[in-house]
C-alpha cells in the first residue's frame, strides 16, 4: 500500500496539520510553506500539488472545488479533501488521519470528499 501524501491548502488551519502529525509523525503532511503554494489562487495550488503527487487538503468549500472540477476535466490530480470549518478539530484530525491510514494514494485520484466522511 502506497499511503497517499497531503498539501495543506493556504487557507486550512496549521492546527489540523499539526494534530495530524502529533498523532503520527509518519504522515506526509506538507504546509503551505513547505509545499510552496502560499499566496498562489487555486488552479495554480491544484498545478503544483498535482507536480509533487500530493492530495490538497482545504477549507474551501466554494472556489477549491469548482476549481478542481474544471482541473481534473484537463488532467488527473492526486485528490481534495475539504475540511469544512466548522466541523471539530479532533473530527478533522481524526478523520484526515483515518484516511492516511487506510486508503491507498492511487484511491484518491481525481476524487473530491469531505470530512467527515
Amino acid at each position: 500500500m502506497v499511503h497517499p501524501k497531503f498539501l495543506a491548502d493556504n487557507d486550512l488551519s496549521e492546527h489540523i496539520r499539526r494534530g495530524v502529525l502529533r498523532l503520527e509523525q509518519a504522515t506526509d503532511f506538507l504546509s503551505k510553506y513547505d509545499g510552496g503554494i502560499v499566496g498562489l489562487p487555486d488552479p495554480e495550488v491544484l498545478e503544483v500539488a498535482a507536480e509533487l503527487g500530493r492530495v490538497v487538503v482545504s477549507h474551501d468549500r466554494n472556489t477549491m472545488t469548482a476549481h478542481f472540477d474544471r482541473f481534473v476535466i484537463e488532467q488527473d490530480s492526486p485528490g481534495l479533501i475539504i475540511v469544512p470549518e466548522e466541523v471539530e478539530l479532533s473530527v478533522a484530525i481524526e478523520e484526515r488521519l483515518m484516511i492516511w491510514v487506510a486508503s491507498d494514494a492511487h484511491e484518491w485520484i481525481n476524487r473530491r470528499s469531505f470530512i467527515p466522511l
